[in-house]
């Protein structure tokens, strides 16, 4: 027996109606007259589509998406849709979107490493600094030397694999101050980690820091997410990217394609690559409250991360790549802190929803 299609309403989301075989034709018509076809949409399939209205800047009324719905059999009125979309933004008691919208500003940075020791010192003058990574050890380390270095600073762990995590974590931002910015180093690599627990943390944890912490950055706030130059060294087929982008973040292991991964090099890149790509579908959402989100993607870093590759058995390679790139050195943890502070600071207040490869000209060279 075939399976009943899905009710459709102005909150499902554009995919939801595209897929829909009453749904799709009536919403395909609909972008046909205004000379599109539904490819223009494929960055934003998972918003609702009552907000193409938005989206269109006055090129679609209103009263087109409510006779949509109407023609659909859908019952819920574009009022509704307003009321249930304010509904799911109002944060419950103790959720972690519980936030205040004043107070100190908050920088978070997600992952205590090299790297985001140094980031958490770049951005964290005048501001409370929480830093949060899985070891504790890590955590009362970087707390002891900010807090010596006089920062105003907190610390937790955190299990990016773990919703129930992530939004404790939001939670504890929230209580801080006004969460203005979020930097997401955590990340294994494959020298450090089986394919599974990769794509748990790379590709799932970044989805979920995304989802949580775009319900409640503060207007005028940033965040960056690290990837990798590998994730531009993979291609990827239209329908899978699509699903990295857009698929839910409890949903992602699911994905037939990245259930069958045992690599840990091929886990890494293509989760690099899905952060890239969900950064660009989460702009829409980090927008709505008037923030940004952009990704950095850096080359060989000398981290204890970046040493701990070059000495594994692809070392000389990552070593040969290096010599042939335009700077032929490798790079620093400033390197990276530098780019960020670049794009969280007030002159990239126009750069929203794309990555920054930060690789030394690695990328090119190879190309």
């Amino acid at each position: 027996m075939a399976r009943p299609s899905k009710a459709l309403t102005a909150k499902s989301s554009i995919g939801d109606w595209l897929k829909h075989p009453e749904g799709g034709p009536l919403l395909r018509a609909l972008l046909a007259e205004g000379g599109v076809d539904e490819g223009v949409l494929r960055p934003v399939r998972m918003i609702a589509v009552q907000q193409l209205v938005k989206l269109s800047k006055g090129r679609l009324p209103q009263h087109r998406i409510d006779a949509m719905v109407a023609q659909i059999g859908g019952t819920e009125s574009a009022t509704d849709a307003d009321k249930g979309a304010a509904e799911d933004r109002a944060p419950a008691a103790g959720s972690s979107a519980s936030v205040v919208s004043t107070g100190p500003s908050v920088v978070v940075v997600i992952g205590a490493g090299g790297m985001g020791e140094l980031i958490a010192r770049r951005q964290g003058a005048g501001r409370k600094v929480l830093i949060a990574d899985f070891s504790q050890a890590t955590v009362d380390r970087v707390f002891q030397q900010l807090a010596a270095e006089g920062f105003d600073v907190s610390g937790t762990t955190v299990d990016v694999s773990n919703e129930e995590s992530v939004r404790d974590l939001a939670a504890l931002a929230g209580r801080l101050g006004r969460v203005e910015q979020v930097i997401d180093t955590a990340g294994l690599s494959p020298t450090q980690a089986p394919a599974k627990a990769i794509l748990a943390v790379d590709l799932v944890g970044v989805a979920l820091v995304l989802d949580v912490f775009g319900d409640i950055i503060a207007p005028g706030g940033g965040g960056i997410v690290i990837s990798s130059m590998a994730g531009h060294g993979v291609t990827l087929a239209d329908d899978l990217e699509d699903l990295l982008a857009t698929t839910p973040a409890d949903k992602l292991l699911n994905i037939p394609a990245i259930a069958a991964i045992t690599d840990p090099s091929a886990a890494y890149g293509i989760s690099k690559r899905a952060n890239q790509l969900r950064v660009e579908v989460e702009s829409l959402h980090w927008g709505a409250r008037g923030a940004r989100i952009n990704s950095v993607s850096p080359g060989v870093i000398s981290t204890a991360m970046g040493q701990q590759e070059l000495a594994s058995d692809h070392g000389d390679f990552m070593r040969s790549m290096i010599s042939a790139s335009g700077t032929g050195r490798i790079g620093t943890p400033s390197d990276i802190a530098d780019a960020v502070a670049f794009l969280l600071g007030p002159t990239a207040t126009f750069i929203t929803g794309t990555d920054l490869l930060v690789d030394g000209g690695v990328t090119a060279s190879q190309r």
